[in-house]
């Protein structure tokens, strides 16, 4: 821990630690994984907990607070977003009953910041509040396409993760798949994430034309994947509207 590090940032440290994998941990797990000692943790916690920040199982494990969320939900900078798009997600994921979802730009990744499935949905690593990498997933490739020069030539640079031997693994694969994406006005990803599954995405743009999220599906990975683009962009239209943006 620096010396100079703050009260705020301790804080922050400490609320990074949990995810959905474990939403729940005990003062030590977290005090090991912010690097802070067990003492200054413990009383942190107690604080947190007595704002609501922070709550305790009846076990004495720590997890995220209801008031934590209830702020950031109230506050939240892409609460317009969702509240227009999502009767176009919703009618979409009737339309494809699998997974629909709602992307921002959020430094050099997609975050996710709403997402519908059922059960018996295809495999989808996405969930709410997650990130995937730019350059790998169609919400990622959207946002990258009408992002700005500079942050697409930081990605270019590398380094490109491959999940799959599908995903753009080299700056010249990846221009030429941007360059697709910018022309079409979608992305279409068989097997970039998973193979087993196909990522289709489209811009929604606010009222000024610039892209502000990217909307999309998860599907099956198969000859019928590409049917569902039509369904995607009118989406994409639908929710660009609501936002009040001009028919293109």
């Amino acid at each position: 821990m620096s010396a100079g590090e703050g009260l705020l940032a301790r804080v922050v440290r400490i609320l990074e630690v949990f995810g959905p994998e474990e939403p729940a941990l005990r003062v030590t797990a977290i005090a090991r994984r912010t690097g802070l000692h067990v003492a200054t943790v413990s009383r942190l916690v107690e604080e947190m907990c007595r704002h609501g920040l922070l709550s305790r199982d009846d076990d004495r494990r720590v997890r995220i607070g209801v008031r934590l969320w209830e702020l950031a939900s109230r506050t939240s900078p892409t609460l317009g977003l969702r509240e227009a798009a999502m009767p176009f997600l919703e009618g979409l994921h009737d339309v494809v009953g699998h997974h629909t979802q709602l992307g921002v730009l959020e430094g050099r990744e997609a975050l996710f910041v709403e997402r519908l499935s059922v059960p018996g949905s295809v495999v989808n690593i996405t969930r709410i509040a997650g990130r995937l990498p730019l350059h790998a997933s169609s919400a990622g490739l959207v946002l990258l396409a009408w992002a700005a020069p500079e942050l697409r030539e930081q990605i270019l640079a590398g380094p490109l993760e491959r999940y799959t031997p599908h995903t753009p693994g080299t700056p010249g694969r990846l221009r030429a798949v941007l360059a697709d994406v910018r022309r079409a006005g979608f992305a279409l990803c068989p097997g970039y994430i998973d193979e087993r599954a196909t990522g289709i995405a489209a811009p929604v743009r606010d009222a000024t034309g610039r892209v502000v999220a990217a909307l999309g599906v998860v599907i099956p990975n198969d000859q019928h994947a590409r049917t569902q683009v039509p369904a995607v962009r009118a989406a994409a239209r639908g929710a660009s509207r609501a936002l009040g943006a001009h028919p293109r």
